[in-house]
């Protein structure tokens, strides 16, 4: 089976979303591809049957579906012509401090986010709720207005709430008994220490848990592994500092303790798909605009 990895571009830097509608006038099938962003379809006219892994939902006016990160997919109109809205997003990026516990249900260590669609098939106010916050999305970045920014991460964060809400089958929880608070402790030492080299033995001890059992535990209830989790910290710091403060890249490295350039660069461009340098003019240049 032939699969292209599909490179999403955004629009505005300070988000990490395309979002567009469009019409089919073919019934091709769209070649087998993935991307590391969720997606999610909102049929506005006509029918459009789509293949995800093994899976396949048709979906008709008004129906909505959901595309885990990097899961294969492709689709086909039956009949023309047909619209749909076409939502991509960067999870990590609509995550922060206070809600990054929440990551876990959507981090596929169990089961396909695509097994979410059921919610949609049985639940009418979801969908209905879903596509309604789709068509608002849309009409924000169109228009544009001031603090859309604001307005488009609000309804993502509706979004990811209406899902875990209404799976009334856990398919997104991995369990029932998950304590968050047995990382809060963890959780607030990262953040107080983002300047060091945080190492998982330090943490361990916050946690009172032995050094494998703390990195599983970790993984599971957050969706990230420890050393993942103080890097993507450290790098939504570095955008921040980037941004507001007049310091050179080597310092900013220093400041959230990343003194080796190379390691620093490797895990910006992860996050952010461009070098600190590249982040901080492309977010100035918006800025003017």
């Amino acid at each position: 089976m032939e699969f292209y990895n599909e490179k999403v571009v955004y629009e505005n830097p300070l988000l990490s979303l395309k979002i567009f509608q469009s019409e089919r006038m073919h019934d091709f099938y769209i070649d087998w591809h993935h991307h590391r962003e969720l997606e999610l379809l909102l049929v506005t006219d006509g029918i459009l049957d789509v293949y995800i892994d093994d899976e396949s939902v048709r979906l008709e006016a008004g129906d909505v579906a959901i595309i885990g990160a990097n899961q294969l997919h492709r689709d086909r109109s039956i009949g023309v012509p047909m619209h749909y809205i076409v939502l991509q997003f960067d999870l990590e990026q609509f995550f922060d401090h206070s809600s990054m516990p929440y990551m876990r249900f959507f981090s596929e260590t169990k089961n396909p986010l695509s097994q979410a669609n059921y919610i949609f098939r049985e639940n009418a106010h979801a969908k209905a709720e879903a596509a309604e916050s789709i068509r608002s999305i849309l009409q924000e970045a169109t228009t544009k207005q001031t603090g859309y920014e604001l307005a488009v991460s609000m309804l993502i964060k509706k979004l990811l709430l209406l899902l875990i809400r209404s799976d009334s089958k856990k398919i997104l929880a991995e369990s029932e008994d998950f304590d968050r608070a047995r990382l809060r402790g963890v959780l607030d030492y990262v953040e107080t220490h983002l300047t060091d080299r945080i190492q998982v033995e330090e943490v361990c001890k916050l946690a009172n848990m032995s050094y494998y059992y703390f990195v599983k535990f970790f993984k599971k209830a957050i969706g990230l592994s420890f050393t993942e989790y103080v890097n993507y910290r450290k790098i939504k710091w570095a955008e921040r500092i980037l941004l507001t403060k007049d310091m050179s890249v080597s310092e900013v490295g220093d400041r959230i303790g990343m003194p080796n350039m190379a390691h620093f660069y490797k895990m910006f461009k992860k996050y952010n798909d461009c070098s600190p340098k590249q982040f901080q003019k492309r977010m100035l240049a918006w800025n003017r605009q």
